[in-house]
């Protein structure tokens, strides 16, 4: 089974709660594929910033904005911890990131290419860099 996973820039809980159903229609977005972004965000945002895995999710990360009823899609928000640690961080610091990520996923069975997780980290920290700049926020649309 294919996983779609769209990263997309929304002024707020309301707006990015819409893209549930269509997607995130024309706002600033990036297109995934096959991994699975709710373990991937709590991992991101350990590696980058600290503290743990199971520390991240009792404290509620990550959040749920919209999800149907029938265990489909969802839209989560990426932290402002997490934001500000992708938006901060040096190429060489999600490059790392990105590595260990992989390696992570290895340990539970998943393959990733190292390449598309520095991709992928890489071009979320510049979708997360554009937010901030026009005062929104990013969230992801898993579908």
């Amino acid at each position: 089974m294919s996983i779609i996973v769209e990263f997309f820039v929304a002024p707020d809980d309301t707006s990015a709660s819409l893209a549930l159903q269509t997607g995130p229609g024309r706002a600033e977005s990036l297109l995934f594929g096959n991994f699975d972004p709710v373990v991937a965000v709590v991992e991101w945002e350990c590696l980058l910033a600290g503290g743990s895995f199971e520390e991240l999710v009792e404290a509620g990360e990550p959040r749920i904005v919209a999800a149907q009823d029938n265990g489909g899609g969802i839209v989560l928000a990426i932290s402002p911890r997490l934001s500000t640690a992708l938006a901060d961080a040096t190429h060489s610091r999600l490059s790392d990131v990105a590595s260990s990520w992989t390696q992570l996923r290895a340990e539970d069975g998943e393959v990733i290419d190292t390449e598309i997780a520095d991709a992928i980290v890489g071009d979320l920290a510049a979708l997360v860099s554009s937010a901030r700049c026009q005062n929104q926020s990013v969230y992801c649309r898993v579908a």
